[in-house]
């Protein structure tokens, strides 16, 4: 609750349901936003989870039930979540969640088995390509936290997902074409290496790219071409050169393709290259920034289960608003790992659903206008005290109103025995 206070949480879900706070619909979406921090499915599934007051930290006497939440998601459109995410992106760049120096984008597909047409994928050449609902996320790679995403329906492909998030991102960063200082730099995988997707990038000129080229069968001119550049050794087995290229189907688009070198002496050497739209330093692009490009896949890996793991409809409106209320709840528990401390702070969102959020044995009492939660037994309760007892005071001192309005302007105060 303290997190989701200090991000404007409930002024976000009063404007994405376009309700007023006196409405139950804004603590129906707060439900949702809960329910995902737990990392189930569906809160509503497990029914003696109102026995333990779950429904009252949103600020409702029940339990919603299956037909109230889809009404309330299929009731928001593609673009009032979008809104959301562009709303939320900006009060985390103010609250310095982003570096925006680093960017990655890269799809995160799961299986589906929807009886509609669809894109099929596979993971490995020897499976059999399967029907996949993709999400492309676009994070940045220094701080590992999500900017937005995207939802790729039947019809759209990797490049024009590719498209739709970058232009999210630049609103979120506040980009603008024309700007003196450096532009990030965007990672992407190999799948993004289209002419399309570099031409929109160098169009708006808001961003660099650097993309992985495909392996393929290179014509003997081309191997020889690249054989005979003029390589940089600088480190045994390691080199690097570059060279400027075009795609042939548009020869006036002027890229810069960095090539590395791979292999001991003696050995026949390896190539990898890349695609970038502007010239930047070798070394530094291809050991040190592009390697970073595997955060997204360890995000992916530690918080799919906060929503972004399952498919249960392909209707985008509601597939929309469930994963935006899943973003809000990472922002919200990104907040709270920088106060929990080690090891707690490094666990995945099951373990921390789990361990901490489902863990926890306390007591919950209303002292004139301060709901007073005594904690029994939590760990690292030293980091826990200085953050969270004295909040109303903590939240004042921060700018923050501590009147919590989903609780009915009712303050909120921790005791740790």
């Amino acid at each position: 609750m303290p997190e989701l206070l200090r991000l404007h949480a409930w002024e976000l879900l009063c404007r994405w349901t376009a309700q007023p706070g006196e409405r139950v619909e804004p603590r129906l979406a707060l439900h949702l936003v809960n329910e995902s921090a737990m990392c189930l499915p569906s809160m509503r599934a497990r029914r003696t989870l109102s026995q333990k007051g779950f429904e009252l930290a949103n600020g409702l006497p029940f339990v919603p039930t299956d037909g109230a939440i889809h009404a309330l998601l299929n009731s928001r459109s593609v673009l009032d979540s979008t809104q959301l995410q562009l709303a939320l992106g900006r009060l985390r760049r103010a609250g310095h969640h982003f570096s925006g120096k680093l960017l990655a984008i890269d799809p995160h597909r799961t299986v589906s088995h929807s009886e509609r047409q669809m894109r099929r994928h596979r993971f490995d050449p020897r499976q059999k390509a399967r029907k996949m609902s993709q999400t492309f996320f676009l994070l940045d790679c220094e701080t590992t936290q999500p900017i937005c995403f995207t939802l790729a329906s039947s019809a759209t492909t990797a490049v024009e997902a590719g498209k739709l998030v970058l232009e999210m991102g630049s609103e979120i960063l506040g980009l603008q074409q024309g700007a003196t200082s450096c532009k990030p730099l965007v990672l992407a995988d190999k799948e993004h290496h289209s002419y399309e997707l570099f031409e929109s990038v160098h169009q708006h000129q808001l961003f660099d790219l650097l993309v992985a080229v495909p392996a393929r069968e290179r014509s003997r001119k081309e191997q020889g071409a690249i054989e005979r550049l003029n390589f940089t050794e600088h480190w045994a087995g390691y080199a690097t050169a570059h060279r400027t290229t075009t795609f042939k189907s548009n020869p006036d688009l002027e890229l810069i393709e960095f090539i590395q070198r791979s292999g001991a002496a003696g050995a026949e050497p390896f190539y990898q290259s890349f695609m970038g739209t502007s010239l930047r330093d070798e070394v530094n692009v291809l050991t040190k920034a592009y390697p970073d490009r595997w955060h997204i896949e360890e995000f992916f890996k530690s918080n799919q289960a906060l929503g972004w793991d399952r498919a249960g409809t392909l209707n985008l409106n509601v597939r929309y608003g469930q994963m935006s209320m899943s973003l809000l709840a990472q922002a919200a528990i990104h907040q709270l790992r920088g106060r929990l401390g080690d090891p707690i702070a490094t666990w995945d969102a099951m373990h921390l659903a789990q361990r901490f959020f489902g863990a926890l044995d306390g007591d919950v009492r209303v002292e004139h206008d301060t709901i007073v939660v005594t904690l029994y037994n939590a760990p690292n309760v030293n980091n826990l005290r200085k953050h969270y007892e004295g909040l109303p005071e903590i939240l004042r001192g921060e700018g923050v109103e501590p009147e919590i309005p989903w609780l009915y302007g009712f303050k909120l105060d921790f005791r740790f025995k």
